[in-house]
């Protein structure tokens, strides 16, 4: 039982670090064939391994895009100049500062939603297909429903699809700058033997995010997905993106009029206390000023100005993930 045990557990090691067995013990500890496999075969694969795909990210919630959004110093200030608008009876500002808010808020993210969804038309329509042997036959398929020990055959000018090892290669050469940073293309050859080098150095191993330069090559699919190499380095770049430099200076200008109003305030109510003068009257007065010094249409007049930046970028065929870029790529020399 102890030996038993520990073959399977070897075999389990020999399947997760591919490159290393030799190649008839691959095929073997993946269950495959050279000429593929059935599509019965393919298809419990697939559904034991989900499809060939990358992460793209995890859209944020409702909820926490606007909580994303009202955390904004400028919008801060706006809705504390609208609360005390309220506080002292002025329903006229109170509303029109919490409508121009909220239109700006509903602008951003109808913007953002629209190039979300372009974005996924976009990508179902150039989805990757490749050549693959099935039932003993070369057809074509989505990279998407390729399962461990399918056989692709690779040509120059396509994409690798998933993470292999090369079982036969004619003057095969391909470019996998995107993960080694390599400025020439690399030869990969198959090999009987294994080896015990890093992945990306072996000759015989081929990797999803590479391309084929010149050459052909048939390819045993040894890992898909999240598990190839490039799959573990896409999802560890699948976090929230940084706030561009435009949305760094609208925080920093923010902060900024937070801090000008709140002294102003305070200016103006030690004056006129020096001076006197009712409490009350002159805290209704600093109020007062305050709320008069707050750009309520700022926001909505940012939102208008890169909705239309990214409508006009639309036209050109450019979808605008993030509105906030606009004004980085307006930026550019």
């Amino acid at each position: 039982m102890t030996v038993g045990l520990g073959t399977r557990r070897a075999r389990a090691s020999a399947v997760r670090d591919w490159w290393q067995p030799a190649q008839a013990a691959i095929l073997r500890d993946l269950h495959a064939r050279p000429e593929g496999l059935t599509k019965h075969e393919a298809a419990a694969r697939l559904r034991r391994d989900g499809p060939n795909q990358l992460p793209s990210g995890e859209r944020a919630s409702l909820m926490r895009s606007i909580a994303a959004r009202l955390a904004n110093p400028l919008i801060l200030v706006l809705l504390c100049a609208s609360a005390v608008s309220a506080f002292t009876g002025d329903a006229v500002s109170f509303v029109f500062i919490v409508v121009m808010v909220l239109m700006s808020i509903a602008l951003d993210m109808v913007q953002e939603h629209r190039a979300g969804r372009a974005m996924d038309a976009l990508r179902s329509t150039v989805a990757l297909r490749v050549e693959a042997w099935r039932d003993g036959r070369l057809g074509e398929l989505p990279a998407a429903r390729l399962v461990v020990g399918d056989v692709v055959e690779l040509a120059a000018g396509d994409l690798v699809p998933a993470d292999g090892r090369v079982l036969s290669s004619s003057h095969f050469f391909v470019d996998q700058a995107s993960l080694t940073g390599e400025a020439w293309p690399v030869e990969k050859g198959p090999s009987q033997e294994g080896s015990r080098s890093e992945p990306l150095a072996c000759a015989h191993a081929a990797f999803m995010g590479s391309s084929v330069v010149t050459g052909s090559a048939r390819m045993l699919v040894c890992a898909t997905g999240v598990r190839t190499v490039y799959g573990r380095l896409a999802r560890s770049l699948a976090e929230p993106a940084a706030p561009t430099s435009f949305e760094r200076g609208t925080r920093r200008f923010g902060v900024l009029l937070a801090r000008l109003t709140v002294a102003l305030v305070l200016f103006v109510l030690l004056i006129n206390t020096l001076g006197h003068r009712p409490l009350l009257e002159s805290f209704l007065f600093a109020v007062a000023l305050a709320v008069g010094l707050t750009p309520e249409l700022l926001p909505m007049i940012v939102s208008v100005t890169l909705a239309r930046g990214a409508t006009r970028m639309a036209e050109r065929h450019v979808v605008v993930k993030r509105i906030s870029a606009v004004q980085d790529l307006g930026a550019m020399d």
